[in-house]
């Protein structure tokens, strides 16, 4: 496989790509969820985040995912307008109820007060509960990273997965993230589902009638299953099996058991319109200069970073590349040559628009049917 192609862009590339000014996407994202009574600066926060998924090549967690936040507000079970608090816990650490909002603008405000407690302390944590789905945690690590800090997020998630050695669901696909800001090398970025792959991505496999790989999930009976459909209706399984069964408890654990949150089977799904989610996350930011300087840290990550990429790499592959960097390198792509969203995608947020009187953009950039090799 080409290095310089993710694994999300494999699986956008089964499909014909139509490709939009970021800015229209962004204009009309924001506009449909406004008119669901989000507050303009909310929606383009909530925006950000699924726009600038898509644009990393992290379709999953993109705007196909906002159809079901704008069913769940109009169900009324998600807040357009929450009053967020925030309780004082420790000198360096607090404690954030949600109040049921959008979970890109509870993640956003927690992760701005981490920051603002790490520029004061060295080290800021904050713990979230009565949250929604927040998409990609990269969004918010990012966010520290502008400021020069570590950013690390972490968040649990509806029981989707299957536990190692179990085949009812029990677990979330609980994402860990981290940022590490660099000297003059990029930063890491590393965002990871605690399953094999994020359920996400299955819904685009499923959406565009697609298979998906054996060892992803298993069907309602138990077995291993390569029909999208199938494994939506059954269950992911963890990465590493107990390994990654073990760390997504303990996510849960730290999400939702420490911070009053709801967790594991008490948590509910995107799709149920009834029902609040209170999913439960956690943000920590930190300084660099902890326990060497600054600017010595920036040194010591663009050595490791260096050492790393010169490393050698396997038969058949360019090179080894640093976590995050072919999100970078889509982001960059994509920014240049359009927003690319799957006709089936295109076409839901086309109905969305009709639905509140606003026309998703007419015409792409321009659209691609893609081949094997570079874009």
């Amino acid at each position: 496989m080409n290095p310089d192609i993710s694994p999300e862009d494999v699986v956008a590339r089964s499909a014909h790509i139509l490709r939009y000014d970021p800015d229209a996407v962004r204009a009309f994202g924001c506009r449909v969820l406004e008119l669901a009574d989000v507050p303009s600066q909310d929606a383009r926060e909530v925006v950000e985040c699924l726009l600038s998924a898509d644009l990393r090549g992290v379709d999953s967690h993109g705007l196909v995912r906002l159809p079901v936040y704008l069913r769940r507000l109009r169900a009324k079970v998600v807040n357009p307008r929450p009053s967020i608090r925030i309780e004082p816990v420790r000198e360096s650490i607090g404690l954030l109820d949600g109040d049921n909002g959008l979970g890109p603008v509870i993640g956003s405000r927690a992760m701005c007060e981490a920051i603002g407690l790490a520029q004061r302390f060295g080290l800021g944590m904050i713990g979230a509960f009565r949250s929604n789905h927040f998409g990609a945690a990269s969004f918010y690590v990012q966010k520290a990273i502008t400021k020069n800090m570590i950013g690390v997020v972490t968040s649990n998630a509806p029981p989707n997965m299957a536990p190692h050695g179990g085949r009812e669901r029990f677990l979330g696909t609980n994402p860990f993230a981290i940022g590490i800001p660099a000297g003059k090398e990029p930063p890491l970025i590393l965002d990871a589902s605690s399953s094999v792959v994020a359920r996400g991505k299955i819904i685009v496999r499923a959406k565009q009638g697609l298979p998906i790989p054996e060892g992803w999930a298993i069907d309602p009976q138990g077995l291993p299953t390569t029909d999208a459909r199938a494994a939506l209706e059954g269950a992911v399984l963890p990465f590493g099996g107990a390994k990654g069964s073990g760390i997504s408890l303990i996510i849960d654990i730290l999400c939702g058991v420490l911070t009053g949150a709801a967790f594991a089977a008490r948590l509910r799904t995107l799709e149920d319109l009834n029902s609040e989610q209170n999913l439960g996350h956690i943000f920590v930011a930190m300084q660099t200069d902890l326990f060497v300087s600054a600017s010595d840290f920036g040194a010591r990550m663009d050595e490791i970073l260096q050492l790393l990429k010169s490393s050698a790499p396997s038969p058949g592959i360019l090179r080894v590349q640093v976590p995050g960097e072919p999100e970078a390198a889509n982001e960059s792509r994509n920014r240049r040559l359009g927003t690319p969203l799957a006709p089936e995608v295109v076409q839901e947020l086309i109905s969305v628009g009709k639905e509140c009187g606003v026309t998703f953009p007419s015409t792409p950039v321009h659209s691609i049917t893609p081949k094997r090799g570079r874009v």
